[in-house]
């Protein structure tokens, strides 16, 4: 522990266990130590930083409006707010049902929250739920954020237990069970809620039909799909949105994490007009969603990703990385690799004589190598670099994973 981690514990209250490292300072795909020590970051915060630390673009975004306006609070409009949901609405509109509306909040879980409320506002208003029944449907391994009400329906015991009384209304079922799940809509059932990857779990990927059947389900029984891109959107899969690689449109979707470019947090939530609608005024709110700092920089991330260019990126480094890590299970080094898109999740190989025994034994030899990864669930680390790292640096991480891994 370094003499400035140590100064803080004290009064840091302890809900993270981080690796031992202090950063300070990061360009692009590198970040460095308060003792000048350089790592490449294979983490990527999660896919906040899907551009990198400082990208140049984002960073003059934010400058410029730093000097201009940067809170205006949702009592007034300012310029940003209209331009910024018009290019989100087209960058994503098509790629959703029908006519598309952006609701901007903060951070993931408010987007996640809103989408829910939502989502019951509409079974009450339109649908005709009878009110206080509205159910949603969510799936186990599910990771939407740490909110009371979100916790109330994930089936991890550190995010759940001890949290309670925990919210109704929430009906779950097996991940990547289209039948179980069609089973478990009823004319009550308001909405799906699902992440088409899941990250938090070990980018935990699904069958092949499971999203298309779960669309046609949702549409058979009037339920809204409701898709939670917070990790696996703007990008990271090799396309702007996960469910496009499964060619399923849902009705809302959630984004985060990239949104803000690493820079600020920023959200939203868009999807059809006519369910966004019924949130009106006075209905929803948040005194920092939309403000204008968050736009300006929210308007230069989908300016980068217009071009195409992170996402064919993603796709060009992810093939080269899966080549990688493929040899390595293949020679037993490592148990199993999940990937698309730049994203992949390493599970530990048990047992092996010299290897690391868990995901957190893994991450902290890469740290000794100058890598940072973070581990889930045991076993498994994440690796999610970011979309701008350079062949070269890829190949030293990965290099240097090999390496770990005797």
């Amino acid at each position: 522990m370094t003499a400035l981690q140590d100064a803080r514990t004290s009064t840091l209250a302890r809900n993270y266990d981080p690796l031992p490292v202090t950063l300070v300072s990061g360009e692009g795909s590198w970040v460095t130590d308060t003792d000048g020590r350089r790592y490449l970051d294979l983490l990527s915060a999660y896919s906040a930083l899907n551009f990198g630390h400082r990208h140049p673009a984002l960073v003059a975004a934010a400058h410029a409006q730093l000097d201009r306006l940067t809170l205006t609070s949702r009592a007034f409009d300012h310029d940003l707010l209209h331009p910024f949901a018009d290019r989100l609405a087209s960058l994503v509109g098509p790629l959703v049902a029908g006519t598309p509306m952006v609701l901007p909040m903060n951070t993931g879980a408010e987007a996640v929250e809103t989408a829910i409320k939502a989502a019951r506002k509409w079974g009450y208003d339109v649908k005709g739920v009878p009110d206080g029944r509205a159910r949603i449907v969510v799936v186990d391994g599910n990771f939407h954020g740490r909110t009371t009400t979100i916790v109330s329906f994930s089936a991890d015991p550190d995010a759940h237990d001890g949290f309670g009384p925990y919210t109704p209304g929430f009906v779950r079922v097996p991940y990547g069970d289209a039948a179980a799940l069609q089973a478990a809509l009823d004319e009550d059932t308001v909405a799906v809620l699902l992440e088409p990857v899941q990250g938090e779990q070990g980018v935990v990927i699904p069958p092949a039909d499971y999203l298309p059947a779960v669309r046609a389900a949702c549409t058979a029984a009037d339920v809204l799909l409701v898709v939670d891109e917070i990790q696996s959107g703007l990008g990271r899969t090799g396309s702007t949105l996960a469910s496009e690689l499964w060619g399923v449109r849902p009705d809302l979707v959630t984004l985060g994490k990239a949104l803000g470019g690493g820079i600020v947090p920023v959200s939203a939530v868009v999807g059809r007009d006519d369910v966004l609608g019924v949130l009106t005024a006075g209905t929803h709110g948040s005194t920092f969603g939309g403000n204008p700092l968050a736009c300006a920089v929210g308007l230069a991330v989908v300016e980068l990703l217009a071009t195409g260019e992170p996402q064919a990126r993603a796709r060009e480094l992810g093939a080269r990385m899966g080549e990688r890590l493929d040899a390595l299970v293949d020679e037993g080094r490592l148990a199993e690799v999940r990937r698309v898109g730049l994203w992949a999740g390493l599970d530990v190989a048990p047992g092996r004589p010299g290897g690391p025994g868990t995901g957190r034994d893994l991450c902290g030899r890469l740290l000794e190598r100058g890598v940072l990864a973070k581990d889930t669930h045991g076993r498994t680390i994440r690796i999610a670099p970011p979309l701008t790292m350079s062949t070269a640096d890829l190949d030293t991480a990965l290099d240097h994973l090999a390496d770990a891994l005797p």
